[in-house]
């Protein structure tokens, strides 16, 4: 059942931050729950085979032979399967000798004579000889999620012979996962016939004479075959087990236990999931976590006064005060697009940690109602909040700033933020919420009612008197659950904190985290409350341009096939292009309905086939796709006239920003379509020009600088244009004789080279042949034996420390590396020659856009950032302030890094983003 969980579930996206696979025992751990919660059994058993040789070994030397090697990402989950089982105190039975089936057997045979009502659950099919009316064969029919229960009478239905009989007909049929042959040609069919005319094989090998035909022969050849499958396949039933019958009482699971194994294996949801099927199968049972802290006691602040008096008995220690909003804690990332209102922050707390010297010190802190607060309170928080000297500890310190923003506080001083923390320390992680990082980290509950007992929790009002938790309100709009709740995450910011910062140290990368991260975040926090003005009249424009070509290109396929057909359904592209037009299938992939009809499946069949319909049906396909862009950013202009996107930093774990809500990032530069589209962002009132600044071929950059090659460097420093100078030497020819194809083909390689592309996707990409693909990379790597050899360094550098490292050190760990799955090895390589250049490309322009801010406030220009996008930064330039800022924006980001290579920045001027364009 283990080995089912394995191949049920998806090893690339079950593994633990470490590089261990979990797959195999997520999904038997659900499995396990499931029979929990569906049989409430009261005595429960987990049977193992052990490596050594079994007795059947030993009286066959061939016995399980021929079976593949073990997946090396199986390996180890058996035992962590165990350690779940001895967490829940469930019995991991196991004998020397002798196999999983002979103590399942031996179990069923004393619960028979108890007369006890049994459930086996194997994939085994020796286990059908066990059934009776009393006990039961689950056998999975798929995975590890379905089965099918047979009794007495579905056995004889599937098999056509009785329980008991089920030996017979596997000694006669064989079992070829066990390596055992049976007779030639005799089917399951045949054997039942001769087991219902002979009543056993016993029967059948003494009658073996009377049986005629091809079949009498074989069996007749076969006999010794049958002796031994007959003896091998019977189970053993009277083992001495470690665990008695009677002791295999399902009970409630350590707790302690649980916890750190399930931190290890860092599963969240299912922790969840396992405690509430226990708490529903024992009711009485108390399965609630013992809080290794205690609710801090806060004090509910509603005048300016005690504010002013906390922060002065607190506010000098370092790292000391916890910024904690709204109730709900999700990320803004996350959620539709609201109004402001309803985002803003709510509650603020304020939680000191103990001071390190004194641990035992009570956690103490205040809760102020933002919604409520008097002028004088807010004008005193205001203060504080926007004084960069008053340390703060937040989660997700751009979701903090926003918040605070649209109630018109401004966030500063923040030292530490635990969302970045999480992410620098486990960059290939998905998921950094708050509550996710303090299980995995510290093994603690977010829910205030985790901590609440006895004196636990003491919330006071503001004439200090003790208040009833989630009784009455503590400040007016404020409920003690909200209290509590912000009390709890403040809490455990310092202790989460802490922890990730030991981490942090200890990958080295508590630099990139103070000296890039958190200064960017408070950057991008201005450009999202900043935005873009947008020019609606263009927007609405390009939307009817774009309606109308959807419906021109509709139109016309229709014409060519006769009728009109859904040009978005799968399955009626597939009847149009493979039926109607009988378009050629070589080589088109198949799903489940049918021959494919993706967007790479059509290109090709374009290119094959040069046919009408395929024209207008691909021009549908990108006027449809340009016009949901242009509605989405409709939709994303707020009440100023800009559109607000949100950079994610946490989501490439290259350290890329991501845009999102609407993703900026992806409007096409290149054509003509995507340039109106960009001609639509415009300056905004009350500023003068846009301007836009971005690297030439910056990652061309630091492969030159990383790999050393002298021949790439001395282009560089040159000013060559670098695709023609590569060219010129693989080619052979004059720089200014290399012809555009020769260009595109450098270009289309050398960018390749940088993602790990093989000569197979180089020829696709180029359409060329994958012979001429080889050729061409021989050639270049002939030319630029530097880059041949970097490349080979970088990979076998990261096989060796377990990680790539980028200029500033940003590291990327790659467990699969030595992985012995070909597909995980393989995409790992690509991701280690990767994450070097881009992330180093990632970093140059985060440490630009830090250096251009300062030379912004040092020059007090009131010119500002406004988008970044990959390697281009979008800045609204204020009226006599241009050329400062272009002048700014050459020194400052040609010196983000220290190359072999100069960084080349340029620069355009523009009335919108497509006319500022270089």
């Amino acid at each position: 059942m283990a080995f089912r969980a394995f191949y049920a579930l998806p090893t690339e996206s079950f593994r633990t931050s470490t590089g261990q696979y979990t797959n195999a025992v997520h999904g038997f751990t659900n499995m396990l729950l499931k029979l929990i919660r569906e049989e409430a059994p009261t005595h429960i058993a987990l049977a193992f085979d052990l490596d050594t040789p079994t007795f059947r070994h030993e009286s066959y030397d061939d016995y399980k032979g021929g079976r593949d090697k073990t997946p090396a990402e199986f390996t180890g989950q058996i035992d962590l399967i165990k350690e779940v089982a001895a967490a829940l105190n469930i019995p991991a039975v196991t004998v020397e000798r002798y196999e999983a089936d002979d103590i399942v057997a031996t179990y069923v045979t004393r619960a028979e004579a108890a007369g006890w009502q049994t459930v086996i659950v194997s994939g085994d099919r020796d286990a059908l000889q066990l059934v009776t009316e009393n006990t039961h064969l689950d056998y999975p029919t798929s995975g590890v999620t379905k089965s099918v229960r047979l009794d007495p009478a579905g056995v004889q239905a599937k098999y056509l012979v009785r329980p008991d009989q089920y030996r017979d007909l596997a000694a006669l049929v064989g079992e070829s996962a066990d390596n055992l042959p049976g007779v030639p040609k005799v089917g399951p069919k045949t054997a039942a016939k001769w087991i219902g005319e002979y009543g056993s094989a016993r029967g059948i090998i003494e009658h073996a004479d009377d049986i005629k035909g091809k079949a009498g022969e074989n069996l007749r050849a076969a006999l010794a075959d049958v002796e031994r499958n007959l003896e091998l396949n019977r189970l053993v039933t009277d083992l001495e087990l470690p665990v008695a019958l009677e002791d295999c009482v399902l009970s409630t699971p350590d707790r302690e236990a649980v916890e750190p194994l399930f931190d290890a294996l860092q599963f969240n949801q299912i922790r969840d999931r396992l405690f509430d099927t226990f708490a529903a199968r024992f009711p009485d049972a108390d399965l609630s976590p013992e809080p290794t802290q205690s609710l801090p006691e806060v004090r509910a602040i509603t005048t300016a006064a005690d504010f002013t008096t906390f922060i002065a008995q607190h506010g000098g220690a370092s790292l000391a005060l916890a910024l904690c909003l709204d109730r709900s804690g999700e990320s803004l990332s996350t959620k539709a697009k609201r109004d402001e209102a309803a985002r803003a922050a709510e509650v603020l707390a304020l939680v000191v940690a103990p001071a390190a010297d004194s641990p035992e010190t009570p956690v103490v802190g205040l809760a102020v109602s933002l919604t409520d607060a008097d002028a004088e309170l807010e004008a005193s928080l205001a203060a504080w909040l926007a004084d960069s000297d008053a340390p703060k500890l937040v989660h997700d310190v751009k979701d903090a700033g926003k918040r605070l923003a649209w109630r018109g506080l401004e966030l500063r001083g923040t030292v530490e933020d635990t969302l970045l923390s999480g992410y620098l320390v486990q960059p290939d992680r998905r998921n950094f919420a708050f509550a996710d990082l303090v299980t995995q980290y510290l093994g603690e509950s977010t829910e205030p009612a985790d901590y609440i007992g006895g004196e636990d929790f003491a919330p006071q009002g503001a004439d200090g008197a003790q208040l009833d938790l989630f009784d009455q309100d503590v400040i007016p709009g404020v409920t003690q659950e909200d209290l509590a709740r912000a009390a709890v995450h403040g809490m455990l910011l310092h202790p989460l904190s802490f922890t990730l910062h030991a981490e942090l140290t200890g990958r080295k990368a508590d630099k990139l985290l103070y000296e890039l991260e958190l200064p960017l975040a408070e950057i991008l926090l201005q450009m999202e409350l900043t935005g873009i003005a947008v020019s609606r009249e263009r927007l609405e424009s390009l939307d009817a341009e774009f309606e109308a070509s959807i419906n021109e290109s509709a139109q016309a396929a229709y014409a060519v096939v006769g009728h009109e057909v859904n040009l978005g359904s799968p399955k009626q592209l597939q009847a149009v292009l493979f039926e109607e037009l009988e378009l050629p299938t070589a080589g088109v992939k198949k799903n489940k309905t049918g021959y494919s009809t993706d967007v790479e499946t059509l290109q090709d069949l374009l290119a094959k086939t040069q046919n009408d319909f395929l024209v207008h049906l691909m021009n549908h396909r990108d006027a449809s796709k340009l016009r949901q862009t242009v509605t989405g950013l409709m939709e994303a202009v707020g009440d100023d006239g800009r559109i607000h996107t949100t950079y994610a930093q946490t989501v490439a774990a290259t350290g890329r920003l991501s845009s999102l809500h609407p993703n900026l990032q992806n409007i096409p530069v290149r054509t003509e379509s995507g340039r109106k589209i960009r001609d639509a962002f415009v300056v905004g009132q009350g500023y003068d020009t846009l301007v836009t600044a971005d690297y030439s071929q910056i990652e061309m950059r630091i492969m030159a600088h990383l790999s050393g090659d002298q021949a790439l460097i001395e282009a560089f420093r040159a000013g060559e244009d670098l695709h023609n100078f590569v060219g010129a030497r693989v080619f052979g020819v004059d720089t200014e004789e290399v012809s555009a194809e020769q260009r595109s083909k450098i270009k289309a390689m050398s960018y390749g080279l940088v993602y790990g592309l093989s000569s197979f996707g180089l020829s696709k990409q180029l359409g060329i042949g994958v012979d001429e693909a080889r050729e061409l990379m021989n050639e270049y790597f002939e030319r630029f034996g530097a880059v041949r050899d970097y490349l080979h360094d970088v990979v076998a550098q990261a096989k060796k420390d377990g990680f790539t490292s980028t200029l500033y050190g940003r590291r990327r760990y790659l467990p699969d590396l030595t992985s012995d799955n070909r597909q995980l090895r393989q995409m790992a390589e690509r991701a280690a020659l990767n994450a070097p250049i881009q992330g180093s490309a990632a970093d140059i322009i985060k440490r630009a856009m830090i250096d251009v801010e300062a030379g912004l406030a040092e020059a007090n220009l009131t010119s500002r950032v406004l988008l970044q996008v990959h390697d281009e930064l979008v800045l609204e330039v204020a009226q006599g302030e241009r050329d400062q800022v272009e002048a700014l924006l050459i020194e400052r980001m040609g010196a983000a890094a220290d190359l072999d290579v100069p960084l080349d920045v340029h620069v355009g001027v523009g009335d919108s983003w497509h006319s500022a364009a270089h």
